[in-house]
């Protein structure tokens, strides 16, 4: 008879059935069916050549050699679940944050929400925020995750997930209309200024910069937020989105929309990154979820302008 003992997890079942009296209700404690609990003791009980349980219609009785086995039988059941609290508390210190960078503004009330929503459900996953006007390298493992907006992502090695678009176009204050006059069409820009962003809307800023000269650029701005300002404070005309220049009551457009100009909202990772578990299940999670809370942004700031009229 082979009575090497290997199956450490009918050590569980056996003291579910001596603490319980029966394999109906061991069966209940540890979800699975009886009769398979029923086996497994047959089967343990073959491998050790030995009598652990008295049958009879009032269920299990353990024997004395059950009982001679059951300080090493708890001996075992202490040590796997140390094992397992050690292998979670290892998980949880080896795993690394989440690192998502973007602008600034991105980080609002409303993707704090989405972010609290999340971790709710995954409590074992933390983040670390990198708000910054600067381009990371995700690939150069800067950054695990990007929201970005771009008309597009020209690297091919990441992973890029489109998740909202916004018209973009050109506005001026009206302090600077007031003192500069309101230019019509492309061809009235020759006796304006103009603000823009260091990087990013290429589109709009090669449609301009065909068009003016270089002393007409006063300002550069780092951040979509810097333009923002520096349009309603009347330093000069520039791209703002159509969404949030129309909720104001002092921007004017000087630039018919156009669907080349539009600005998309990137959630952005590499294949590196997206092997990892956590890094799957959050940009899964949060797609969907920030893409909704734009379009609602969006059709809220809609339906307000459309009352003021």
């Amino acid at each position: 008879m082979n009575n090497r003992f290997t199956n450490w997890s009918d050590v569980r079942v056996f003291l579910a059935v001596v603490r319980n009296g029966s394999t109906l209700a061991a069966s209940k404690t540890l979800g699975m069916a009886q009769p398979t609990v029923a086996r497994r003791i047959e089967a343990l009980e073959h491998t050790l050549g030995l009598t652990l349980f008295d049958r009879d219609t009032r269920g299990f009785k353990a024997t004395e050699a059950a009982m001679a086995l059951l300080v090493s039988a708890e001996a075992v059941e202490l040590n796997a679940n140390a094992m397992a609290e050690s292998a979670a508390s290892l998980r949880k210190s080896s795993g690394k944050a989440i690192r998502i960078t973007s602008v600034p503004e991105v980080f609002s009330e409303g993707f704090a929400a989405i972010l609290s929503d999340f971790t709710e459900q995954h409590p074992d996953i933390s983040f670390d925020f990198l708000a910054t006007p600067e381009t990371l390298d995700l690939a150069k493992g800067e950054a695990d995750v990007a929201i970005r907006y771009t008309n597009e992502v020209t690297d091919p090695t990441l992973i890029a997930r489109k998740v909202s678009q916004a018209q973009i176009t050109l506005y001026a204050s009206d302090s600077y209309i007031k003192k500069h006059g309101h230019p019509n069409l492309p061809e009235d820009f020759a006796d304006h200024k103009f603000v823009l962003m260091s990087n990013g809307m290429s589109k709009l800023r090669a449609f301009l910069t065909d068009r003016i000269t270089p002393d007409q650029l006063v300002m550069e701005c780092d951040t979509y937020q810097g333009v923002v300002t520096a349009v309603m404070s009347g330093f000069g005309i520039g791209p703002m989105g159509v969404g949030l220049a129309s909720a104001s009551n002092t921007l004017q457009v000087c630039l018919e929309p156009m669907e080349e100009f539009s600005m998309f909202t990137w959630l952005i990772t590499t294949p590196e990154a997206h092997k990892r578990p956590e890094v799957r299940t959050f940009t899964k999670y949060f797609a969907p979820r920030y893409a909704a809370m734009l379009r609602k942004q969006r059709e809220d700031r809609e339906a307000e302008n459309a009352a003021k009229t």
